[in-house]
């Protein structure tokens, strides 16, 4: 059945839902990621610095 081209109704097209997650939040995550893991590394670099280096100083 044609539809009629000067009808002012409106045809609903279903559409699908995708994943639409955007790359740019696994960008942001991937970056606090790697911010957070040098974060733990440089601390543990320090706290090996106390134990190794100042530590022994006091005794």
């Amino acid at each position: 059945m044609m539809k009629d081209p000067h009808s002012s109704e409106v045809e609903h097209v279903d559409v699908d839902e995708q994943d639409t997650k955007p790359i740019y939040e696994n960008r942001v995550k991937a970056a606090n990621a790697v911010k957070y893991t040098a974060y733990v590394m440089l601390f543990l670099g320090f706290l090996y610095f106390l134990v190794a280096f100042i530590l022994p100083m006091f005794e």
